[in-house]
């Protein structure tokens, strides 16, 4: 349970509203702010107004997936304007307090190590990672479907990078019948590639690759999709990228060249939001559990 623990709630999605609701449950006290636009009435939650006076008590302030941007701007569907996140406000914590978020941008990360707040990334976790990589290969299939005029199965369909995305994206694109090729980078996964029944490649050797491709997607932040790639690549194919903004394609060439390229990033959040919010909701309710026992073993 989380009973005394004061949680601010600052801007998010959809994904948001199950953690809201989930910590509400756990007996928490939930304040959120952002939500002016949100329809839903929680039972033991308060809508407040972001300001310094509410943080100053916060024990958790939990902001979205993408914590805010370089400028403090944080993402909030419903919200009536736009949503701030100040020094002042991280300023104010209380040195116990602790910082959620799903990924942190450089501002927030050096807000948190002046001030000595405690920043915990979500998504670092494996787990969550892993079972947040379900709805995202969903998610990447439904466009897939939606930007073809081919069926998935019989394709030739390559994914870049065997992280814990790329793996659920190759595995489920071989549950359709496709056939799977696997960029890599490291020789282990090469091996495991190989094992699963997909073709693997090592990236460096992408250009000599791509020429029959149907579908590729790409996992991989960096600019891996180039000009160079994309002008070996069929008219016909689609890119779905995957990786976080701003991706690792050249959507401009592709653009130019008359490929369809679309960059997905925070597919949970739209394909699958009640079950995304449930992934974190429960990751951060024992996450807030592990530090009251650490507070209270200190």
């Amino acid at each position: 349970m989380l009973t005394g623990v004061r949680t601010v709630f600052v801007g998010g999605d959809a994904r948001q509203i199950e953690v809201i609701r989930k910590c509400a449950e756990m007996d928490a006290s939930v304040m959120i702010a952002g939500f002016e636009k949100l329809q839903d009435s929680f039972q033991g939650v308060t809508r407040e107004t972001l300001t310094t006076e509410l943080m100053a008590d916060a024990d958790a302030l939990i902001l979205p997936v993408v914590g805010c941007d370089d400028e403090g701007r944080v993402s909030a569907l419903f919200s009536e304007g736009p949503l701030r996140l100040l020094e002042d406000h991280i300023a104010a914590m209380p040195k116990h307090g602790v910082v959620y978020t799903g990924m942190a941008k450089p501002y927030l990360r050096s807000l948190c190590e002046k001030y000595t707040i405690k920043l915990v990334e979500i998504f670092e976790r494996d787990d969550v990672a892993i079972y947040n990589s379900i709805p995202t290969a969903e998610g990447a299939l439904m466009m897939a479907i939606q930007n073809t005029d081919f069926t998935v199965h019989g394709s030739t369909s390559m994914v870049l990078g065997m992280g814990r995305t790329g793996f659920t994206m190759a595995r489920s694109l071989q549950g359709l019948g496709a056939n799977v090729m696997m960029g890599v980078r490291k020789s282990e996964h090469y091996a495991r590639a190989e094992e699963m029944g997909w073709k693997p490649f090592l990236i460096k050797d992408l250009g000599t690759h791509v020429a029959g491709v149907d579908l590729l997607f790409n996992t991989i932040p960096t600019m891996i999709v180039t000009a160079q790639i994309i002008s070996k690549m069929p008219r016909e194919a689609v890119i779905i990228d995957l990786a976080s903004a701003p991706g690792g394609c050249d959507f401009r060439y592709a653009e130019k060249r008359g490929i369809k390229a679309m960059l997905a990033p925070g597919l949970p959040g739209i394909v699958a939001p009640k079950t995304a919010g449930i992934i974190i909701a429960n990751a951060l309710v024992e996450l807030i559990s592990e530090e009251i026992k650490i507070r209270g073993d200190a």
